[in-house]
């Protein structure tokens, strides 16, 4: 594992041929789930944060392990419950055998961060996330501490069973990069999953990527040109969720309250460089720009009562925006 590249274009052919590796190394635990698998590997190579959102039992916290596994990293895991504190994820000050405090480090400190069922933690909890995954840091009394590079959040969230939840605050939601929706698998693929866990066969996984060179990758695809019309294409329809706004169409106006803001137009650029270099292209198109733009607009765009009304999906008003 090197980051000693003679030239840009050397580096993101490594990058894409690395991404390719990654892929099938996952691929020996997670079957069928491809177009997920490169939302959260875009969204690591980003410098994102991912919200998985599917029914209990797609293997959404088995996906994030695995993830971790195969990227040479740390990982910790918080299962998040009503009664889950800020302390309990960020560490806490102690009193040691000298009377002196000293700080305890929380399952925070860690590169990737699984949190399990975000949506069932208290917003007093989840501020203290979002203090983490926008400065990369966390304050316990009055003390900052950074947390490790690179850091990412995969958070797991179940959309049916809606007791005892806390909606995530529409700040947290943009905070993600991505909110990726599972679906159930095809037959094909349910079946080979079955044929794989019900036997006593263990499969495990390679690592195929360290820290170092994710770090580099990330400045990397920073790096790579952008041709003005896709950068404009990119902002463009990031204002075209806007109701009122100067590029909103019929349909914004009609269905949704509130649009997307300038970060969603930061992340359709990242998002599209990102999966021009997985591609292995030197720089994003249109088409790039399109293939990332459902995951990262749906969270930031809110329907309003008439789009309830008459049954239209965000997803739908995204679509007909592209």
């Amino acid at each position: 594992m090197s980051t000693n590249f003679s030239s840009d274009a050397a580096a993101l052919d490594a990058l894409a041929g690395r991404y390719r590796e990654i892929q099938s190394e996952i691929g020996k635990i997670i079957i069928g789930q491809d177009e997920v698998v490169k939302s959260v590997l875009i969204s690591i190579f980003s410098n994102g944060h991912c919200l998985l959102v599917g029914v209990p039992g797609l293997a959404k916290t088995l996906l994030v392990q695995t993830i971790g596994q195969v990227l040479d990293l740390s990982f910790s895991r918080i299962q998040f419950t009503p009664d889950l504190m800020p302390s309990d994820i960020t560490g806490s000050e102690v009193l040691d055998d000298q009377r002196n405090f000293r700080f305890i480090k929380g399952p925070l400190f860690a590169n990737i961060v699984l949190a399990d069922e975000i949506n069932r933690t208290p917003p007093k909890t989840q501020s203290a996330l979002l203090e983490a995954m926008q400065e990369r840091q966390v304050t316990v009394a009055g003390q900052r501490y950074m947390l490790p590079a690179p850091f990412f959040v995969l958070a797991t969230q179940n959309p049916i069973e809606q007791e005892g939840t806390y909606p995530l605050p529409e700040a947290q939601l943009d905070r993600f990069m991505f909110n990726v929706w599972l679906d159930y698998p095809a037959f094909a693929d349910e079946l080979e999953v079955v044929k794989q866990t019900t036997t006593d066969v263990k499969k495990t996984v390679a690592q195929k990527i360290n820290a170092e060179e994710i770090l580099y990758f990330q400045q990397l695809v920073r790096r790579m040109p952008i041709a003005d019309n896709v950068l404009e294409y990119a902002v463009k329809l990031a204002n075209k969720t806007r109701p009122g706004g100067q590029f909103a169409t019929k349909e914004t106006n009609q269905y949704l309250s509130w649009g997307a803001g300038p970060r969603a137009s930061q992340y359709l650029t990242i998002g599209a460089k990102c999966h021009a270099a997985l591609q292995n292209k030197y720089s994003p198109d249109i088409e790039d720009v399109k293939a990332v733009a459902l995951p990262i607009l749906r969270h930031r765009v809110v329907a309003n009562y008439k789009a309830e009304a008459e049954g239209v999906k965000v997803d739908d008003i995204i679509r007909g925006l592209l």
